[in-house]
């Protein structure tokens, strides 16, 4: 699991950077920042889990659950905050980055459905690392 989120963490990292240099290209600037930034964060937040991984005492079952849950966040975020970005959307969970912008029914649908799942499967990961390392 230490590597999976190392390699995943550096990706996503990566993605941050890339995203970063392409901002000024992209339907709504503001979002791209705000991209830039889930990834320049997450991908940090994941190698500092794999750091603690060592210090994480839960059966397989669980560290598959808390990884999956928090990769899934973390590139949630990014992904939902790049795609209002390309799209101009986010207006309804992100109205001071969206601006004026607005997209398709579809389009807003889908950024809202990443930005609103994504925080439940961020919260339960961290209460199951929480655990973990205090058990």
């Amino acid at each position: 699991m230490q590597t999976v989120l190392f390699v995943l963490g550096l990706i996503l990292f990566l993605l941050g950077l890339i995203t970063g240099v392409a901002v000024p290209s992209l339907k709504n600037p503001r979002m791209g920042l705000a991209s830039h930034l889930q990834g320049m964060t997450n991908g940090p937040l994941l190698i500092v889990v794999g750091l603690l991984w060592p210090h994480v005492n839960l059966s397989h079952g669980w560290q598959v659950v808390a990884v999956a849950l928090l990769v899934y966040g973390s590139y949630a975020n990014w992904l939902a905050t790049q795609l209002a970005a390309i799209w101009g959307a986010g207006r309804r969970f992100a109205p001071a980055a969206a601006g004026d912008h607005e997209a398709s029914a579809i389009k807003e649908g889908l950024v809202n459905m990443l930005l609103v799942t994504l925080a439940p499967a961020m919260i339960a990961a961290t209460l199951i690392l929480i655990v973990g390392v205090v058990h």
